[in-house]
C-alpha cells in the first residue's frame, strides 16, 4: 500500500494522520524528498541510479530491503551528497518540518551529522546555522497552515571517526540556539560507545542529554556501553534489548519471562526505547526473531512495561511516516486507540525538553485523543 493511502487510515473510526504525535528517531539525512533530491543532483553534479522522483523512491526501498545494516547505510551516500551547500540544507530542513506537521506530528527530533556537509566548504557552525534556518521556516509555514509543530535539533557525531568531542562541544555551544540533543550514529558492530567516552564525560559535566544508538546492529553489549560510558537518557532502537528476556512459559495471553541485568536496568528506570519497526526488518535488527512485523519483539517489550515509542528512522529509505508506522502496529498486534496514545505520552515524556513543557506535549496529546 503507498504511504498516501495511509492517510485515511483509522482506528476505532479516528484518522490516525489527525492523532497529535510526537516523533524522536527522524533522521534528516533519511528524510530528503525524491522529488527534491533530484533537483538538487542536477545542480551538485550528481549522478542518480533514476532521473525522477517516482522511480527513486523505489530505489531507495529496494536498495534498503537488504537485511543488512552496512548495506542500508550506504543509501544515505546519495542524499548526503546533494546536502553540501547551504541553500540546500536549509530547503530540505524547512520540508522536513512541513512532511512532519502534514503527518500530525506536533513536536519532532530532527538528527543529523554536522562532519558530513563540510564538502562544499562551510563550517560545522555554518551547517547548524543553515538547518536551524529551514526549521525555523518550516515552523513558520506549519503555523500558516493551522499546524503548531516545534522541532529541535539533536546532533550526531559519527562513531567510526574521532570528531565526537568536537561535535559534542557544537552541541552544547548551540544548546539554546535550537539543538536539544546528541547521538552516535552509523555502523555501530564493532564501535562501541566507550570509544566515545571523553565527548559523554564533557556532555554529563554539561548536563546535556544523550541518545545513542545501541541495539540494532550489536547486542547487548553495545547497550551496557550507551548506558554506561554514554549516560543515554535514550536509547536509539534499543530492539536487541529482548535478547536479554527469557521467556519461560506461554499460557494463552500469559508469559513468563526472566529478566536479564540489562533489560531489567531498562525497564525499571523507564529508559524510552526508540523503536523504528519498518527499519528495523529492512536492516535485519529482529533477525534473532523472524522477518516478518509480527515477529518483531515491539509487542512483548510493550507488554512487559518498557517506555516503547514508535518512529520512522529514515521515512525516504523505508518509505513510510510516523502514520504508517502507527497503522501497521495497530493492524499487526490489534491495538487501539489507547495503545496507540500509550505510545505518543511515552515519546513525549522522553522529549529533550524542559519538564513544563513535556506536561504540555502531554496534555495536548490526551486533548487531541479525546476529541
Amino acid at each position: 500500500m503507498p504511504i498516501d493511502q495511509y492517510g485515511d487510515a483509522r482506528v476505532q473510526g479516528l484518522s490516525v494522520r489527525g492523532l497529535p504525535k510526537v516523533s524522536l528517531h527522524d533522521h534528516l539525512d533519511g528524510a530528503v524528498r525524491p522529488d527534491t533530491i533530484v533537483e538538487l543532483a542536477e545542480d551538485a553534479g550528481v549522478e542518480l541510479p533514476e532521473d525522477n522522483g517516482d522511480a527513486l523512491s523505489d530505489w531507495f526501498a529496494d536498495a534498503c530491503d537488504s537485511g543488512s545494516l552496512p548495506e542500508y547505510l550506504k543509501t544515505f551516500d546519495l542524499t548526503v551528497a546533494v546536502m553540501q551547500t547551504p541553500e540546500a540544507l536549509t530547503r530540505i530542513a524547512r520540508e522536513f518540518v512541513e512532511d512532519l506537521a502534514d503527518d500530525g506530528v506536533i513536536y519532532g527530533e530532527v538528527r543529523w551529522a554536522p562532519e558530513q556537509h563540510l564538502a562544499g566548504g562551510m563550517s560545522l557552525e555554518e551547517v547548524v546555522e543553515a538547518v536551524q534556518e529551514g526549521i525555523e521556516e518550516g515552523e513558520d509555514a506549519a503555523e500558516d497552515a493551522g499546524h503548531d509543530i516545534r522541532v529541535g535539533q539533536i546532533l550526531t557525531a559519527m562513531r567510526h571517526t574521532d570528531r565526537s568531542l568536537e561535535i559534542a562541544h557544537l552541541a552544547v555551544a548551540f544548546r539554546d540556539s535550537g539543538v536539544v540533543g546528541f547521538d552516535i550514529a552509523g555502523a555501530e558492530d564493532g564501535y562501541l560507545p566507550s570509544r566515545h567516552r571523553e565527548a559523554f564525560d564533557y556532555l554529563a559535566e554539561n548536563f546535556f542529554p544523550v541518545t545513542v544508538h545501541a541495539g540494532e546492529a550489536a547486542g547487548l553489549e553495545s547497550i551496557r556501553s550507551a548506558l554506561i560510558d554514554g549516560r543515554a537518557v535514550r536509547l536509539g532502537h534499543g530492539v536487541r534489548i529482548a535478547e536479554d528476556l527469557d521467556v519461560v512459559s506461554r499460557a494463552g495471553e500469559e508469559v513468563t519471562v526472566q529478566f536479564g541485568d540489562v533489560a531489567r536496568w531498562v525497564r525499571d528506570r523507564e529508559i524510552p526505547l526508540e523503536l523504528s519497526p519498518s527499519s528495523n526488518l529492512q536492516t535485519g535488527a529482529i533477525s534473532a526473531w523472524g522477518t516478518q512485523l509480527e515477529d518483531h519483539p515491539f509487542d512483548l517489550l510493550y507488554q512487559l512495561g518498557f517506555s516503547v515509542t514508535v518512529n520512522v528512522d529514515n521515512r525516504t529509505m523505508s518509505r513510510t511516516s510516523l502514520t504508517r508506522e502507527l497503522v501497521l502496529l495497530a493492524q499487526t498486534f490489534d491495538y487501539d486507540l489507547d495503545d496507540l496514545q500509550a505510545f505518543q505520552l511515552n515519546a513525549a515524556a522522553a522529549a529533550f525538553l524542559p519538564v513544563e513543557e513535556r506536561e504540555e506535549l502531554i496534555e495536548l496529546i490526551a486533548e487531541g485523543f479525546e476529541r
